[in-house]
């Protein structure tokens, strides 16, 4: 099998230290169809990603295209990080109810439809993005709980090191853990009322549907 110029680009970084590329690939920014860059989860290509801790900034909103990055060991469960901009903290980040492996899995086989759903608790008035615990169903089969969890310090040093990525996906090799599989991609946002809104893939070309959508129901 050739190698490509993706296998030759390797990221050397640490969990407590900034990222060092050691080459960069302008490929990463080129818009590629979603079925490519799951293809690419498989053959587990070393992505050159460039960022600073120092430069995010934090807006209290989303709008209605997003950016939403999947990521975790391939046998630990996924996260989710939805951020307005690449330079933004996440508004928020989901622990899934699933392997990283197997919803690579489901995504390759075809249409993911993930369903988190919250029930509603009298007096509090939370924002729909503020509940803690999530029912989540994945494509029809419940899979457990979802769960919202607090930005940390590794999840910070991950998002910076795929700042970079537009679109794409690949493996992150870090200093204390195994690697780390991620897929990042713009979403677009639609909110129908304060208890629904929907996530979804927005393919750069328009020539596909969405391949993962995200469903968040507070009843």
């Amino acid at each position: 099998m050739r190698k490509s110029a993706a296998d030759s680009s390797k990221v050397k970084s640490s969990v407590s230290g900034k990222p060092t590329p050691v080459s960069s690939d302008k490929r990463i920014r080129k818009p590629r169809k979603i079925s490519s860059v799951l293809r690419d989860f498989f053959h587990i290509p070393l992505f050159s990603c460039r960022g600073s801790d120092s430069g995010y900034d934090n807006r209290p909103q989303l709008g209605t295209s997003v950016i939403g990055t999947l990521y975790g060991q391939r046998k630990g469960n996924v996260l989710l990080a939805i951020q307005d901009d690449p330079k933004c903290l996440p508004l928020f980040i989901l622990e899934l109810a699933t392997q990283t492996g197997s919803l690579v899995r489901e995504m390759a086989s075809g249409l993911v439809r993930i369903a988190l759903e919250c029930e509603k608790t009298p007096g509090e008035g939370k924002l729909l993005l503020q509940e803690s615990t999530w029912s989540m169903y994945c494509n029809g089969r419940k899979t457990g709980y979802a769960t919202r969890r607090e930005c940390t310090e590794i999840d910070r040093h991950i998002l910076t090191l795929v700042q970079a990525v537009s679109m794409g996906a690949g493996v992150l090799p870090m200093a204390k853990e195994s690697e780390l599989m991620y897929m990042r991609a713009r979403f677009g946002r639609v909110t129908t009322s304060a208890d629904s809104e929907s996530f979804y893939i927005m393919n750069p070309d328009g020539s596909e549907g969405p391949e993962l959508s995200i469903f968040l129901t507070r009843t």
